[in-house]
C-alpha cells in the first residue's frame, strides 16, 4: 500500500517523497489535478492521499469530491498555501480527514500521517514460521524477539510475507514494495542477501527459484 502525494511544488514534493520514504513510507507522486484526478475517480490501492488544493488542471476539491463518491474509506489529508477558513470548511465537509497549512514542518506532517494511518489500517497479523509481522504497528518480531529492519527491508519482507508460499520475481517486487522508487534488480539482490542473513538458523527459508523469483516459506 502506497501514500500518493499530489502536489504540484516539485521541490516541496521531492522533499516530502524524500522525507516519507525515509520513514519506511512507498510514495507515489502525482503533479497534475486532471492525472490525479483520474487515478482517483476510480478503484486504486493508496492507504493514504496528501492531496494540495492549488493544482494544475482540476483542483484539489474536484479530486477529492470525485474520489469521495465511490470511496470514504480512504484517509485523505489536505496539504495548501490557502488561508481562507472557507477552503477548509469545504475541505472537511468534503470528507477529508485533516487539514495542514503551509509552511509545516516535517515533523508535524509525519506525525499526522502516522496518526492517519494508525487510524485507518486494518488489524493484520501476518505469520511464516516463527516470523510474525503486525501491520499496524509496523513491527516484525522472530521467535518472540523483535527484529529491527531499515526500512527498505522492511518493505521488501513484508511483500514477500504477503505473498508467502509462492514465488514473486524481482519485477513485482520492486513494484509492490517501492512503488516509484527507482529500485534496480542488482539492489533487489543485495536485499533478499541481508533478509537471509537475518532470518539466520530459524526455521525460515528464503530461496530462489530459477526464472520465477524468490520464494519465502517455513516447512
Amino acid at each position: 500500500m502506497t501514500i500518493l502525494l499530489v502536489e504540484d511544488d516539485r521541490l516541496l514534493a521531492d522533499t516530502l517523497v524524500d522525507a516519507l520514504n525515509h520513514g519506511g513510507h512507498a510514495v507515489e507522486h502525482i503533479n497534475h489535478g486532471d492525472h490525479a484526478h483520474a487515478s482517483l475517480s476510480t478503484r486504486h490501492n493508496h492507504a493514504l492521499v496528501l492531496l494540495d488544493l492549488n493544482l494544475p488542471g482540476r483542483s484539489g476539491l474536484e479530486i477529492l469530491e470525485a474520489l469521495r463518491r465511490h470511496d470514504s474509506v480512504t484517509p485523505v489529508l489536505i496539504l495548501t498555501a490557502r488561508g481562507a477558513i472557507e477552503d477548509r470548511v469545504r475541505g472537511l465537509d468534503l470528507g477529508a480527514d485533516d487539514y495542514l497549512a503551509k509552511p509545516f514542518s516535517l515533523e508535524e506532517l509525519e506525525a499526522r500521517v502516522r496518526a492517519l494511518l494508525r487510524r485507518h489500517a486494518p488489524t493484520t497479523v501476518l505469520n511464516v514460521g516463527a516470523l510474525t509481522f503486525d501491520s499496524m504497528a509496523q513491527r516484525f518480531t522472530l521467535g518472540d524477539e523483535p527484529l529491527a529492519l531499515p526500512p527498505r527491508e522492511q518493505r521488501l519482507l513484508a511483500c514477500l510475507m504477503r505473498h508467502a508460499g509462492q514465488p514473486v520475481d524481482k519485477s513485482a517486487l520492486a513494484s509492490e514494495a517501492f512503488a516509484e522508487d527507482d529500485i534496480g534488480e542488482n539492489a533487489i539482490e543485495v536485499y533478499i542477501h541481508r533478509l537471509r542473513k537475518r532470518l539466520g538458523s530459524h526455521d525460515i527459508k528464503l530461496s530462489t527459484v530459477r526464472g520465477l523469483g524468490y520464494l519465502l516459506e517455513a516447512p
